[in-house]
């Protein structure tokens, strides 16, 4: 029981990648709190759900003071809320891309700024749930690949200017089964051919996120700050090895 006596809260954490980081969390013997805007359809047993619109700065501060006082402490901070429709650029408008990046950047910041007395006064940790999709082209969701990159910019920063009271990390997720997975890769045909494109053969499944967060936010990772812990099952198989007509290892040379 890794997190045991620690509070911690995750953001978004009603469904998908959050609702797996909440249950690991619990596994670990934490108190979890969960905030989204919208009650769970399926709650997260043993979890403790408050209705919280991130994007409103004058309701995040009180919540982390109500949590803080009812618990008596605040160790963790996760900050998964978000997402994006799919959406090529010239089919939105400059608001519409604008909310993205609020939800994605602007949100999670705000969250952490609610909560740095508590999570100082705990000497606590922030783990930001990051994106591949902020260190590649990501067609399709520019404005969220934009948010992604720079809520990894922005942990890295918090990490040193928050050290050493707080710890602050970056968990970089790959493609994940959720929910919404058909919603970007079609049927289940369609999930186990994407799948078939990672090393691992297989996309990842929340609690493989949520185990990632759990060693993030423990004492096994007590020396990790700043850092960004890539959850990909090895990543993409580059393009050109499949394009090349030289397969052979030590055929040409490679520069």
């Amino acid at each position: 029981m890794e997190l045991y006596g620690r509070v911690a809260v995750v953001t978004g954490g009603t469904r998908g990648v959050g609702a797996g980081i909440a249950r690991a969390f619990l596994r670990a013997g934490a108190t979890v709190v969960i905030c989204a805007r919208r009650p769970p359809e399926a709650p997260v047993a043993g979890a403790e759900f408050v209705p919280l619109d991130l994007r409103d700065p004058a309701a995040t501060g009180p919540f982390f003071d109500a949590v803080a006082e009812r618990h008596g402490r605040l160790d963790t901070l996760v900050n998964n809320a978000g997402g994006t429709p799919p959406r090529l650029l010239a089919d939105g408008t400059a608001a519409q891309h604008a909310r993205v990046l609020e939800l994605n950047l602007t949100a999670p910041l705000a969250a952490s700024l609610a909560a740095r007395p508590h999570l100082r006064a705990a000497r606590g940790s922030i783990v930001m749930i990051g994106s591949v999709s902020g260190g590649r082209a990501s067609p399709g969701s520019a404005a969220y690949g934009a948010a992604k990159a720079g809520l990894e910019s922005l942990a890295r920063s918090m990490a040193v200017e928050w050290a050493p009271e707080i710890r602050v990390n970056t968990l970089v997720l790959g493609m994940v089964r959720t929910e919404l997975a058909r919603l970007h890769y079609g049927d289940e045909d369609g999930v186990a051919a994407v799948g078939r494109t990672v090393p691992l053969g297989r996309l990842a499944e929340p609690a493989d996120a949520g185990d990632a967060a759990v060693f993030l936010a423990s004492a096994r990772a007590g020396y990790v700050s700043g850092a960004a812990l890539h959850l990909h099952g090895g990543g993409e198989r580059p393009a050109f090895l499949d394009a090349a007509t030289c397969r052979q290892r030590g055929e040409g040379d490679m520069t």
